[in-house]
């Protein structure tokens, strides 16, 4: 080795706290960048070159056939805006499809796929499905393009039932089509397609014929953008004619799933990350510099030169920094394996991997910058004179901060606490370097702490609304194993065979057994919504009773009150582009119903995709509304295994049955968040704290001598220890106070763009996380961490020998 070789060495091998800080710095800070960047283009590369490649249309929108001409559908091609457009297509929505008898594929013991409710279909025609020009090219996945009139190929059908009939049971004639093939549109533009000839049979056979167009514009980045385009193309065609439109953005959003939502709290945390990195880098290598000057002098006078002394400072911080970044790579990709897996879309993100561009971009980027950082108080002590570091005191100038010391001398404190107010006075510098390091310890707990409270009230709001029970009432009888049979059955709520509750019998029952408190009921109705995006499900849910006790929570507008009236979930407005006032039509087997939306709920459950109707409103218009389950809530007090005892004889008779497990559980993709929120911010609060105690030992040792003469005058180790912690008390206290302001900015900047990744606009009851129980201890938090990282070298001090000190220069 080298004589270059064994300085660094032995400058590593004795600064192995310091080379730990510097190694766990870049590892947090390289975690959370590789986590983010990769996240980001792992989820997203996919979508974007698909929908690139295939010609996706930024909006599709579907127009009422009997209100706005082909021709006049048409002209919106012109309107402004649009760079590009397809169509105009027949399109015919919500038609309720059933499978056919000829499908002699089982789901289950007992249970065939005949006769069972398959998803409601939108079906669109186009003269050459085949076609690989034009926006929104279509996918076959698998089978063949159908060819004849009683041909179809669908999105979402039974593997098992290929090539079997479908029969679109809400349509007066029943027609029935061969799925000949599976095939899908990047933007869920439509979940069937067939030839003219075929939609032909379908208006013949009862189909209401609408018209869709599909469109580019030459702004369509944003939701605002497409809110403009939509409005704009509304304006192309006669009143109330465009019904519904697809976005790509909702599109999008669907495909990359949930991995988006962690992207924002990672970015913070990485640039957190580095920031702290560049200062411990800039404090350790500051202070091996100033405190090994006549090291420096002896590594010149046995003939280094400037340029091998700046090389051996700086390899000492790149050493650990390496390792920091390496662990780093590693770390952020093995937690990267379970957010990409949790990401389910068509475009197959679940196994999606981490770009290999970003594991080598962060680490060399990282390493480039802890390179300069340490190159410049490298630079510094290879300029330094061998005569005059071998001849240099290290003691601090007796005239800085005596003004301090004057005036702390005179506050009724004891004289330890005094001395060690004054002392950030002497060294200005230094202090500023600890306050720095707290300061970031302090907004990482301070914006850990609130995305945390986020996380739980989030998981609270879960538990609200349609998921809150005591207990629930579910119809049929328990089976053999005693528990309840699912509400909603295997055949679909429109199909004969799905049991029901009566809702007038059951709240009759329910008000007469002994200790119910509340109740009400709801279902799936088997409706289908005219525009909302078939990627994900959304469903129409019919209510009897009142809810209000749930604690499900409005963001705008007001419940329901009247008949023709709905409430509509956010994520589901948000993405159709629904507003409080608008209206949207319903259709429960091919009977169509008008709703107007005056409201907007935080709704969880189905996915956060439904529309709330009173059941009446559904009775009154000649639909028939489905209750498949009551939510109960019990007295205080009230044991529900007792209560489910005594229910069962008024129960059973309306073939209704007590289940003790109501849903909505904990979100898995909240729990992981939680997790790595956690993991990062004990890891910067460490390294925070470890800044504070590189800091403080080097100080320590600089005034050795000093505080061997405050022991010769009788200073005792316990008044040591209260000194050296009282001198970055104060550094702390102001930390701390500078240090929270900005991370309650940072986290109230972070948690709503996580909501709205997601297609959700998170209520006051969530993003209000910041209470005065929890910001009082915060505020002292800067406190807390500048002792922590005082406390060793406090002890270090405290037991350090008299005569020692005395003879240290």
């Amino acid at each position: 080795m080298s004589a270059l070789g064994k300085v660094v060495r032995s400058g590593v091998g004795r600064r192995r706290v310091q080379s730990f800080v510097m190694a766990l710095t870049t590892l947090a800070a390289v975690t959370s960048s590789v986590l983010s960047l990769g996240l980001l283009s792992a989820v997203s590369a996919p979508f974007e070159h698909a929908f690139a490649q295939r010609d996706g249309a930024h909006l599709a929108v579907q127009y009422n056939g009997g209100t706005a001409t082909t021709s006049q559908v048409a002209a919106t091609a012109h309107a402004a805006g649009v760079t590009e457009a397809s169509g105009p297509f027949p399109i015919t929505t919500a038609l309720d499809a059933t499978i056919g008898t000829d499908c002699t594929a089982t789901m289950g013991p007992d249970m065939p796929f005949a006769g069972t409710s398959a998803p409601p279909v939108t079906v669109s025609a186009r003269p050459n499905l085949a076609a690989t020009s034009g926006l929104d090219q279509i996918v076959l996945n698998q089978g063949s393009w159908p060819t004849g009139a009683n041909q179809i190929v669908l999105n979402n059908w039974p593997d098992d039932c290929l090539g079997k009939s479908v029969v679109f049971s809400s349509l007066p004639g029943k027609p029935s089509f061969q799925v000949v093939g599976f095939a899908n549109s990047l933007t869920s533009t439509a979940s069937g397609w067939t030839t003219p000839d075929g939609f032909a049979r379908l208006t013949a056979a009862g189909a209401r014929a609408d018209t869709q167009m599909l469109y580019r514009f030459a702004s369509a980045g944003t939701d605002a953008q497409i809110a403009a385009d939509r409005q704009a193309l509304a304006a192309a065609v006669p009143a109330g004619s465009l019904e519904g439109s697809q976005s790509w953005l909702t599109a999008e959003q669907q495909a990359t799933g949930n991995a988006k939502a962690f992207v924002p709290f990672l970015i913070v945390f990485g640039v957190l990350g580095l920031f702290l990195s560049v200062l411990i880098i800039a404090i350790v290598v500051s202070g091996a510099v100033v405190s090994a000057t006549r090291r420096i002098g002896i590594l010149k006078s046995l003939g280094f030169t400037p340029g091998q002394v700046a090389r051996a400072y700086a390899a000492q911080a790149m050493i650990p920094a390496t390792f920091g970044v390496v662990a780093g790579t590693v770390f952020g990709n093995l937690l990267a394996v379970p957010v990409l897996n949790g990401t389910s879309h068509d475009l197959g993100s679940a196994g999606a991997s981490m770009p290999l561009w970003v594991s080598i971009l962060v680490p060399v980027g990282t390493l480039a910058l802890v390179g300069v950082t340490a190159l410049v108080p490298a630079l510094r002590a290879g300029r330094l004179p061998a005569v005059q570091t071998l001849v240099v005191g290290r003691a601090p100038r007796a005239e800085r901060g005596r003004a301090a010391q004057r005036l702390a001398s005179r506050l009724p404190l004891p004289r330890p606490m005094s001395l060690g107010l004054a002392q950030p006075f002497a060294r200005p510098a230094r202090a500023a370097l600890v306050g720095a390091a707290v300061l970031f310890g302090a907004v990482s707990v301070t914006f850990a702490l609130g995305l945390e409270t986020g996380f739980s009230k989030f998981q609270d709001q879960r538990a609200a609304g349609f998921n809150d029970a005591s207990v629930i009432v579910v119809p049929g009888q328990p089976d053999d194993s005693g528990h309840p049979q699912p509400p909603g059955g295997a055949y679909g709520p429109n199909d004969p065979r799905t049991p029901h509750l009566d809702p007038a019998k059951v709240s009759a029952a329910l008000k007469t057994i002994q200790g119910t408190k509340a109740a009400f009921g709801w279902g799936d109705s088997g409706a289908t919504i005219i525009g909302a995006p078939s990627g994900d499900p959304s469903e129409v849910d019919t209510v009897s009773g009142d809810f209000s006790w749930t604690g499900l929570e409005l963001i705008g507008g007001r419940w329901y009150s009247g008949p023709g009236e709905a409430v509509v979930s956010d994520r589901l407005a948000s993405a159709m582009g629904t507003h409080v006032g608008d209206t949207v039509t319903v259709v429960q087997q091919g009977k169509p119903l008008a709703l107007k939306v005056v409201g907007i709920d935080f709704d969880t459950h189905d996915g956060g995709r439904s529309v709330l109707v009173d059941s009446a409103t559904f009775t009154a218009a000649g639909l028939t509304p489905h209750i498949d389950q009551f939510n109960v809530q019990l007295g205080s007090n009230v044991d529900g295994p007792t209560w489910a005892a005594s229910a069962t004889a008024a129960l059973s008779p309306l073939n209704a049955s007590v289940d003790h497990q109501p849903g909505g559980g904990k979100s898995d993709v909240v729990v992981t968040m939680s997790a790595l929120v956690a993991t990062l911010s004990v890891m910067l609060l460490v390294v925070a704290a470890l800044g504070v105690l590189n800091t403080v030992v080097q100080d320590t040792r600089e005034r050795i001598h000093d505080l061997g003469i405050f022991k010769a005058l009788g200073m005792t180790p316990r008044q040591t220890v209260t000194m050296v912690l009282t001198s970055v008390a104060l550094t702390g206290l102001i930390a701390g106070l500078i240090g929270v302001p900005i991370g309650t900015a940072l986290e109230k900047a972070t948690l709503t763009p996580m909501g709205n990744a997601v297609g959700m606009h998170l209520p006051p009851s969530v993003t209000n996380t910041y209470s005065l129980g929890l910001v009082l201890p915060l505020l002292a938090g800067g406190v807390v961490i500048a002792l922590l990282g005082a406390l060793l070298p406090a002890g270090w001090a405290a037991r350090s020998r008299t005569a020692n000190a005395l003879r240290t220069e």
